[in-house]
């Protein structure tokens, strides 16, 4: 099997500092991108005139284009013998997305099925680095640091990406002040792809510091398929993938009710998204205590319960400190639900499994997005894009909610937690503040016998 040639270098040296600065750099400056960029996508579908059905799908339908591209990433790092060759030219590609944006915002049109096309390329190309990178990341960082490390990392991260959404924001309000909304667009998406260039400069910087496996990797269904089976995980696997479906009926579309349904400026619709995201974050740290005290099953509950409210209650009032309240309840009690449901799956996948596990969940939680989606787009095109067909998306969005939480009676009382790893951003979604996965760091990495062999 191929290998890296690369020297295993001495962790106290001056390259690894150089090395864990560079990975940081990467992770601010991704996040970067995404906030001000990824972020405001279907906003800008929305300005083109595409509608709010569009505006809603463009940021999930890419998303299973993604992880179906994501499930080549292993034969990919086999060919070019690297999984930081495979990471960078992804991280490079992904940033070549954002100049077809930035020319049709100068151009102030733009094709649908382009929009589709380059959003699900974007897709594709990001989440295809998610495995390659865990390897490397967890090679490239010494054991001993790793947890340390990899939550001031997410810090940093999670803060650029505030900050960034900020600035898009206050961008894309003096743009339509001054009468260049799309000129503001193209200059959140020139940042965007800046960002994504300097996020691949930093990547490329960073060595392989050990002979890493990278023939071609062949994940074994069975062996996913008889974690699933065990120990209640396909329960709580089918819970959470329709629980997601019922969400997306509603979530996808926020985004056109904000802007266009209640005619909220970039300024507002910036503060109540920031506001779901900064409480999510801001939550994690105290309710990983929680729920190591209540346990994940109730948490799963209780958050579950919560969220199921949501949507009803964005159509009491259009008050905005009423929505920014309810941004912040929301923001906690998504927090809440996405770590019980991390520490309930993966905690019990033995290390060596879970990015194999954590691969085809993406594709199965994307393969729920899209249907809960399109189901919220042919309800919102069948009652009219307008109050009638919010109001029946956030309806049956509830209703199903409430519905698959009575799916969570079927699942085995669940093992207790151990310690939540850190979370990277994968985006933001302006109803709940974002979705997150795990820094599976202690993982191994699997040949292509199917077998799991050790990554650091």
């Amino acid at each position: 099997m191929a290998t890296v040639p690369t020297p295993t270098p001495t962790h106290g040296g001056s390259q690894l500092r150089r090395d864990l600065r560079a990975m940081l750099g990467d992770g601010v400056a991704f996040s970067v991108m995404v906030g001000v960029g990824e972020s405001y996508l279907p906003a800008f579908a929305l300005a083109l005139g595409h509608g709010d059905v569009v505006s809603g799908l463009v940021a999930t339908v890419p998303m299973l284009a993604g992880a179906l591209i994501q499930l080549a990433s292993p034969a990919a790092v086999g060919i070019l013998d690297s999984h930081r060759r495979w990471v960078v030219l992804c991280a490079g590609l992904q940033a070549l997305c954002f100049v077809p944006l930035v020319v049709s915002a100068l151009a102030h049109e733009m094709d649908l099925l382009l929009l589709y096309a380059v959003a699900s390329v974007y897709w594709g190309f990001g989440m295809s680095t998610g495995p390659a990178w865990t390897t490397w990341a967890s090679s490239l960082v010494p054991k001993r640091m790793r947890p340390a490390f990899f939550a001031n990392r997410a810090r940093a991260s999670q803060l650029a990406l505030v900050l960034a959404l900020v600035v898009g924001g206050l961008i894309l309000q003096l743009g339509k002040g001054r009468g260049a909304e799309f000129a503001a667009f193209a200059a959140t998406f020139g940042i965007a792809f800046v960002a994504r260039v300097v996020s691949a400069s930093f990547l490329y910087s960073q060595r392989e510091p050990r002979s890493l496996e990278v023939g071609e990797t062949s994940i074994s269904p069975a062996v996913i398929s008889r974690h699933v089976r065990t120990g209640g995980h396909g329960r709580l696997l089918f819970f959470l993938l329709t629980f997601q479906a019922g969400v997306m009926v509603a979530s996808p579309y926020f985004t056109p009710y904000m802007l266009a349904e209640l005619e909220l400026s970039y300024l507002e619709f910036t503060v109540l998204t920031a506001t779901a995201f900064g409480a999510r974050v801001l939550a994690l740290p105290f309710l990983g205590r929680f729920v190591r005290r209540v346990g994940t099953k109730a948490v799963l509950w209780r958050a579950g319960l919560a969220i199921s409210t949501f949507p009803i209650l964005w159509l009491v009032t259009d008050h905005f400190a009423w929505l920014f309240v309810l941004q912040v309840v929301s923001g906690i009690g998504w927090a809440a639900f996405e770590l019980a449901s991390l520490l309930s799956f993966f905690e019990r996948i033995p290390p060596r499994g879970q990015t194999s596990v954590l691969t085809l969940y993406n594709l199965a939680n994307a393969t729920a997005v899209v249907t809960g989606s399109a189901i919220g787009g042919l309800l919102l095109r069948g009652f009219g894009e307008g109050p009638a067909g919010f109001v029946a998306i956030f309806v049956v969005s509830t209703g199903a909610r409430v519905a698959m939480l009575g799916f969570l009676r079927r699942v085995p009382e669940l093992a207790d937690p151990g310690e939540p790893p850190p979370m990277r951003a994968l985006s933001v979604r302006p109803a709940s503040g974002g979705e997150h996965r795990p820094v599976l760091t202690e993982q191994g990495e699997f040949r292509r016998d199917g077998k799991p062999g050790e990554a650091g």
